[in-house]
């Protein structure tokens, strides 16, 4: 809980020694935060935006082992993803939940049947289980109603999981405070301070009030994301982040209804996407491309990404008569990978890298399922800088044990109580009894009870109407027009607790819209290619060569079969050793 006071008590405290400074409100950071504080070390993070306004806010809400990286031969990071997931489900419910996953196979299509089985043998004995089953095409579609029939071969379903990734950041972050660490959004690091050549601390600019404090510690991380290598720059460290943008549809699940995630091949350039339920509605992503756009500025969906991901919603369901106007929200997020020099940027890595350069570290890249593993290299790496850190543990839980009863215990219904514990935690029977009559009914449109508002105004360091409407809760992404109708409603509930005048949130309401109309629309009609004509060519072209492609198809299959049962051996021997 942060009070109304805590911005003041923390910036009073900058020019205390520190043990550890982080730069970066993301995933990576809170993590960092949290297994700081767990060790006892004095923790402060700082980040110049919202906590989790960049990537971490912005993911496609999955938390997967990652099978796609079984194909480029990173068993270790498949295992550690893998084994972090299971992690995570066991607990955090109600904030990580699985989510079954169909994988569809067409006539033609590489990998196929036999491939996709042989990766998902080796994903499932990872993670010691047996999740996964080939269905015929029509128990598949069964599984996936109306989904594209013409050349419609089966396929597989196993088990993955999902999050709201803005509230897993938001759960480490106030965990790692309720342990003594200290945390500021709106903080911007300007200038790092060094002595004798290396980094000892960092010039601080509030973005709220505009005052400005200088603070050092004996390690500063740099673990901002997509912007590290600007704070690079100031050691003299050479380019070496790719930003990578990855774009999202939302459409309401009444007018699209998934049961649970299926993943396709892209019917133009056979990328792998995918449409999955969340939060009460449909997501379709996402794409992968250079992002060109300044990092500074929100980044958005292009017209032509539009397009691209229309044509997966246009060649898989086609009875389902989607177009534009069926388009509730859009939502763009930029990925820090590390650059290669790779011409396809999906081919590039997305494993983590610690770097020390003048007593910088910057911890970057990685997936958000792994962020506790990655939190813990980076902690290992400054051993030698704080010799009187303990030793680390990765038996430590991830996320605090909940065990309080909520109140109320009649009028929420089992799945919400769930939901409140799994997104909050230990604040949840605070949250409860601060609710007002009526306020834990849910917003018409989403699983969002009214008391979520009224709490995120109290007691989680919302400074702008878009930290409440885009990451405390994700109305803007789930409502028509960013949630506009709600506006009023939330008025009577938000104001007072956030101590803004009229003035003030009249201000706040006029930004909201134009930022939810610049960055989480979808863009000007006219700008949007027609997707059909690349389509319908890719169609064609694609049947021509049906004939062709099952002579390269089967020795691909040969092959994926024979690598998949080395893989498997090689995983078993791998565990007997072990154990």
């Amino acid at each position: 809980m942060l009070t109304p006071q805590w911005r003041d008590e923390v910036w009073s405290k900058l020019d205390q020694p520190w043990d550890i400074i982080i730069i970066g409100g993301g995933i990576t950071g809170a993590g960092i935060l949290r297994e700081a504080t767990r060790l006892g070390l004095k923790a402060l993070l700082v980040e110049q935006r919202d906590f989790g306004w960049g990537t971490s806010s912005r993911s496609s809400k999955l938390v997967h082992g990652g099978i796609r990286y079984l194909k480029e031969g990173k068993l270790r990071l498949t295992l550690a993803s893998v084994q972090e997931r299971e992690r995570l489900m066991e607990e955090g419910p109600g904030l990580i939940d699985p989510l079954g996953f169909l994988l569809a196979t067409y006539k033609g299509d590489f990998p196929g049947k036999w491939t996709y089985g042989a990766g998902l043998t080796v994903y499932d004995l990872l993670a010691l289980q047996w999740s996964h089953t080939y269905y015929s095409a029509a128990d598949f579609e069964m599984l996936a109603p109306r989904i594209a029939r013409k050349g419609l071969k089966g396929g597989w379903r196993y088990g993955d999981a999902q999050t709201d990734d803005a509230r897993l950041v938001l759960r480490v972050i106030f965990e790692a405070v309720l342990a003594g660490g200290a945390a500021l959004n709106y903080c911007r690091a300007d200038t790092l301070l060094r002595e004798e050549g290396r980094v000892t601390g960092v010039k601080l600019q509030d973005q709220v009030t505009g005052r400005n404090a200088e603070t050092r510690a004996r390690v500063v991380i740099n673990a901002t994301g997509a912007w590290a290598d600007t704070l690079r720059a100031q050691v003299g460290a050479a380019q070496r982040i790719r930003p990578l943008r990855g774009s999202h549809l939302v459409f309401a699940a009444w007018r699209f209804p998934v049961a649970q995630a299926v993943s396709f091949l892209h019917p133009v350039d056979r990328r792998p996407v995918f449409i999955f339920p969340w939060e009460g509605i449909t997501l379709v992503g996402t794409t992968d491309l250079d992002h060109e756009q300044p990092l500074d500025a929100e980044p958005h969906i292009t017209p032509e990404e539009v397009a691209y991901l229309m044509q997966v919603v246009e060649a898989h369901f086609p009875a389902l008569q989607l177009g534009l106007d069926d388009v509730i929200s859009t939502f763009a997020g930029v990925r820090p990978v590390i650059d290669s020099g790779k011409a396809d940027p999906s081919k590039e890595s997305r494993d983590h890298v610690v770097w020390n350069e003048a007593g910088l570290l910057t911890v970057t890249g990685g997936k958000l399922t792994t962020f506790r593993r990655i939190a813990l290299d980076a902690l290992k790496a400054v051993q030698a800088q704080i010799p009187s850190m303990p030793e680390l543990n990765d038996d430590m839980p991830v996320l605090n044990p909940v065990n309080a009863p909520l109140p109320n215990g009649n009028t929420l219904t089992q799945a919400q109580r769930r939901r409140l514990l799994g997104r909050y935690g230990a604040a949840a029977p605070t949250l409860v009894r601060a609710a007002q009559p009526g306020e834990l009914e849910p917003i018409a449109g989403t699983e969002t009870l009214w008391a979520e508002l009224r709490w995120a105004a109290r007691s989680e360091g919302v400074a702008h109407l878009d930290d409440l409407f885009l990451r405390r809760t994700r109305i803007g992404l789930l409502l028509p027009q960013g949630g506009a109708a709600l506006l009023e409603d939330a008025r009577r509930i938000c104001q007072a607790e956030l101590g803004w005048d009229e003035a003030r949130w009249d201000t706040e309401v006029a930004a909201y819209r134009e930022l939810w109309a610049c960055c989480y629309s979808l863009p000007p009609r006219e700008t949007i290619p027609d997707w059909r004509p690349t389509l319908l060519a890719a169609q064609a072209r694609r049947e021509a060569n049906l004939p062709r492609r099952r002579k390269k198809i089967a020795a691909g299959t040969i092959a994926g079969i024979l690598l998949g049962l080395a893989v498997v051996g090689g995983v078993l021997y791998w565990r007997k050793r072990k154990s």
